[in-house]
């Protein structure tokens, strides 16, 4: 059966419903395929139910920090199939609820997977369907980096798991690595990381990865660099990881393992060739518009989008609504990515805005360094925690924040407060000088400047 609409979106995760909805508000027909369940990556298998996951491991380390000063005589262990039971209260309802809502909007929401047949075109089993435009959201899918490690688990069936092995080897050095090892451990597994270079996590700071790799250790989370996994076998046993180091080769053995080498932009099924669809290692060619460089008929957003921004989701929302206003209006309205908090919700969290120290002394920038162990400060101590550092880059030339690195308990809100000031250009001295409320973490603020 052929089928005709104005816009066609693949993907429905946040930036391919952002910009679904706003065209079909502007009066656009509007289709949107979906090859799994409909609700995308965020919503069922990646921030909101890692968060749920992550917050309960929290809880678990702070009943223990209180269990060492004689507020509670025991801590129980983690419930993981409970905690599974609630994550899912979350994320089952999804897929009906997005699909209702489409509905409701009047958007044809259409299940199966999309292939271009030609610039104008894609083929959605037997079905042909065309388009004035169209905007590829896939998102991203796991990285593949050795031979076997597909016998391994992604971070979406990890996020699934009905219990959690006794031991766990993860593959990969970034954030989902070390996010998903600090769940693991609360929850009792023996959990290594291995890493393939010297530093793990090499968009963030290096002295406050630093701290977090200690942090890793004294959890009980073994941490091991230059570690090149070359080949996995599984077994009724578990999983063996053949490996090269500096030492000579090894073999790292566990129960399973959880392939964690990063994502890539789901784009390999939708043959881009046949669309006259030009792409990059990072994902489809875009120009400020966010439109395809080869096809001008065709827009994306998000994880498979090369737009510049880093894969988070405000960053897909943002782009999908870029793409959205572009059709509507035929606007140039270029993304720009000041601003943009970064967190790795480890235990405690690690939290980014604007650039670090080695990437402004790359552009040459004059500025000043602000940094500090918070390890004793009040905002630490009052809740038994043990660790907090942070770092701040200030422009000698005007005052401006250029960077900010928090690490520590109330690392993912204090860093919203910097993202606002580097946002909107908020010199140093203004956001040091603000009568913040105490005892709270952003009072905190006023002895980073």
């Amino acid at each position: 059966m052929d089928r005709e609409y104005d816009v066609v979106v693949i993907g429905s995760g946040v930036a391919g419903t952002d910009a679904a909805t706003s065209l079909q508000k502007h009066g656009f027909r509007v289709a949107v395929v979906e090859e799994s369940a409909f609700g995308g990556t965020c919503a069922l298998r990646g921030c909101d139910p890692k968060k749920i996951l992550v917050a309960a491991a929290r809880a678990y380390v702070q009943a223990q920090r209180y269990r060492k000063i004689g507020v509670f005589d025991s801590v129980p262990a983690l419930d993981w199939g409970a905690l599974m039971r609630f994550k899912r209260s979350f994320t089952d309802p999804v897929p009906a609820q997005r699909v209702r809502s489409f509905s409701d909007l009047g958007i044809e929401p259409i299940h199966g997977r999309a292939k271009f047949v030609d610039r104008t075109t894609v083929a959605v089993g037997g079905d042909r369907i065309r388009a004035s435009r169209f905007v590829i959201a896939a998102g991203a899918t796991a990285r593949h980096v050795a031979r076997g490690d597909e016998h391994l688990l992604t971070s979406e069936s990890f996020l699934d798991l009905e219990k959690v092995p006794r031991s766990l080897l993860f593959v990969g050095g970034g954030y989902i690595a070390f996010e998903l090892a600090h769940v693991a451990a609360r929850a009792g597994s023996a959990v290594t990381i291995l890493n393939d270079t010297e530093r793990p996590l090499r968009g963030f700071d290096g002295d406050a990865v630093a701290y977090l790799v200690r942090a890793t250790r004294d959890a009980s989370i073994s941490f091991e660099t230059n570690v090149r996994v070359t080949s996995v076998e599984r077994d009724a046993d578990g999983v063996r990881l053949h490996a090269q180091t500096p030492q000579g080769d090894r073999t790292f053995t566990a129960d399973d393992g959880v392939i964690a080498a990063g994502r890539v932009a789901n784009l390999d099924h939708l043959d881009l060739a046949a669309g006259g669809i030009e792409r990059t290692n990072k994902g489809v060619k875009v120009n400020a518009r966010m439109q395809s460089v080869s096809n001008p008929s065709v827009f994306a957003a998000g994880d498979c989008a090369d737009g510049g921004g880093l894969p988070l989701t405000p960053v897909a929302c943002y782009e999908g609504e870029i793409v959205a206003r572009t059709i509507i209006n035929a606007a140039v309205q270029r993304a720009q990515f000041r601003g943009l908090a970064s967190v790795v919700y480890t235990i405690p969290p690690l939290a980014q805005v604007g650039l670090t120290q080695e990437g402004a002394r790359e552009q040459g920038l004059d500025f000043d360094v602000r940094e500090g162990d918070m390890s004793d400060w009040y905002s630490i101590s009052h809740i038994a925690a043990e660790t907090g550092y942070y770092k701040l880059l200030v422009s000698k030339a005007d005052g401006l924040i250029l960077g900010a690195t928090v690490f520590g308990p109330h690392a993912e809100e204090l860093i919203n407060v910097l993202a606002l000031a580097v946002h909107q250009q908020i010199d140093a001295k203004a956001v040091g000088s603000v009568l913040y409320a105490y005892p709270t973490a952003a009072s905190d603020l006023q002895y980073f400047f």
